[in-house]
């Protein structure tokens, strides 16, 4: 973390941070590093430091989410990508905290895809607290049960994910109708006939927004 507090923001352009700012619609403070640059900067901070275990992550991932600048939180998820294997269900509270914290697509969609989808991926028996997080009134907890199956391909439980998509059907939120059209969309490249006969079947259902973007490749 020493490191990192002290890599980052020297490498930071107050100028570029304004737009990052402005793009993000000011979720929250940048220090303005592009994606390349801080993903190098990442390499030399982790440089010579061990595997981490479950804990390590725990401790880096919410150190990181407590700064105000949005780099750190990049970090942060970048790191979780790289290890969730080396950490257990009982990381998933850990996950669904930094999802509501700062919540927004830039974090919260690789938070789902990848650490939360790998987290069940690891532990079938997760999908029982994704049936918990569906109906959860934050909008970004119930995203994350959407997407959590984005990488599943042929392993995905359709079953479930078409239950998810008719549970939040009629929300008016703009990041879920996005959400139940992505996950659809993503499971279509693995079951297009599938995808087609349910967008189909309860296209009444779903706003214009889901259904164009489940049907945008079929």
């Amino acid at each position: 973390m020493g490191r990192l507090t002290t890599l980052y923001p020297a490498a930071g352009n107050p100028f570029r941070a304004q737009e990052m700012v402005a793009y993000m619609r000011g979720v929250a403070p940048f220090l303005g590093i592009r994606t390349p640059e801080r993903r190098a900067l990442s390499r030399t901070v982790l440089d010579g430091t061990p595997r981490p275990g479950e804990d390590d992550c725990a401790a880096i991932a919410l150190r990181c989410f407590a700064l105000p600048e949005r780099e750190y939180h990049y970090f942060a998820v970048d790191y979780l990508r790289r290890h969730v294997k080396r950490c257990s269900s009982d990381f998933l509270p850990v996950a669904r905290r930094l999802v509501r914290t700062v919540s927004w697509w830039d974090t919260v969609d690789h938070l789902a895809a990848h650490v939360v989808g790998g987290l069940v991926a690891a532990d079938p028996a997760l999908g029982g607290e994704m049936d918990a997080w569906i109906d959860d009134v934050d909008p970004w907890t119930a995203r994350t049960a959407l997407l959590h199956q984005l990488r599943f391909k042929e392993d995905t439980d359709a079953d479930r994910l078409f239950a998810y998509c008719l549970r939040r059907a009629a929300d008016t939120d703009f990041f879920l109708r996005k959400a139940i059209g992505w996950s659809l969309r993503e499971y279509a490249k693995t079951a297009p006939g599938e995808v087609r006969a349910f967008v189909a079947d309860n296209r009444s259902l779903f706003s214009p927004l889901s259904v164009r973007e489940a049907l945008k490749h079929l």
